[in-house]
This record gives C-alpha cells, structure tokens and sequence, in this order.
C-alpha cells in the first residue's frame, strides 16, 4: 500500500534540524502543513525562553530577568512578524505570492530555531558571541522562510521584506521605549 506524501509527517527534531540548516524543503513542508502551527509556536517560545535564560551572561541573575527577557524576546518576534508580513504581502508582494498569515508564521516560527542556542548565553565569556551568532543565523533562517512562504523567485526580495521588516520593527520598539520606557538620566 502506497503512502501519499500529504500524510507523512517529518518528526518534530528532524524539521527542528532541517529548520537550523536552512533546508528548503523543511520550509516548504512547514508551510503547507497546518498541523505544524502548535509546533512552531512551540519553537518561538522555547527561542524566547532561550533568550530569557542566556540574559543570565549579562549578570542580571534573577528569575525576574528571565521572564522579562524571555517575553521582550517573544514580543519582538511578534512585532517582526506582524511587519514581515505587511511588508511582503502587501508592500513588497511577488507576482506569484499568495500566502496568508499562517503560513508565514509557520515558517517563520521555525526560522526561530537557531535562537535556542541563545541558551548558550549563561557562560559569560561567550555571551555577546553567542547572541552575534543565533541573530545572524536566525536572520539568514527568516530570509529562507519568508522566501519560501510569500513564493518569491527571488532572494534578493526576501532580503528587503526582512531587513525591512527588521528596521521598522525595531523603529517601533525604539519609539514605544521612548514614549512610554523609564527615564534615564546621565546628570550626575
């Protein structure tokens, strides 16, 4: 009896790995299968709870700490996401791009999983290389992802929804620390 390929699942582990190793074909599995949703929320929170925990480097060794990088971690990809897809299906949309929110956030939610090693952050000495690292390998994850998601025949397009997605991003948390972060003074 013959097997459809629609109702092989790749375990969790292996798309984790095939996930870190930029495979196309993981990412394009992800993306046409629903049932992937609770996993890649599962790789963004672990992420985040990964960056929550390798803040300990900096010195801050409280459990406070850890929530609170942990869910800062998970509402910038939030933030990342939400302007990914604005900026690609709607801003920067290829001709053959036909992807609806699910889809993306399941790709990119597994684009997440170089993010685990942030774990790695608790030894001191290697925290800023550690962080340097799983950022630019989870960008370069991302720029498969939204590549494979939106359909582009294009790498260079997924490069500019991301770094796009990125700065604007960034802009807005910049902008909300402003307008509603403490005060900091340098007046001694």
């Amino acid at each position: 009896m013959a097997v459809s390929n629609s109702t092989v699942r790749t375990p969790f582990l292996r798309r984790l790995i095939g996930a870190a190793a930029l495979d196309v074909g993981t990412y394009e599995e992800v993306e046409a299968d629903q049932s992937a949703t609770v996993q890649a929320m599962l790789v963004v929170l672990m992420s985040s709870l990964a960056a929550g925990i390798g803040a300990h480097g900096y010195g801050d060794n409280t459990v406070a700490n850890v929530i609170f990088m942990s869910i800062l971690s998970l509402l910038l990809w939030a933030g990342w996401a939400l302007v990914t897809f604005e900026v690609g299906v709607r801003l920067l949309p290829g001709s053959e791009t036909r992807a609806d929110v699910g889809q993306l956030l399941r790709t990119i939610g597994f684009a997440s999983t170089p993010g685990l090693l942030r774990v790695m952050g608790l030894m001191e000495a290697i925290t800023l290389p550690v962080l340097l690292v799983s950022w630019t390998w989870m960008l370069l994850a991302m720029i498969v992802a939204v590549r494979q998601a939106l359909d582009y025949r294009s790498t260079g397009r997924a490069v500019a929804v991301c770094v796009l997605g990125w700065a604007l991003a960034v802009g807005i948390v910049v902008v909300t620390g402003l307008l509603f972060g403490p005060v900091v003074s340098f007046a001694r």
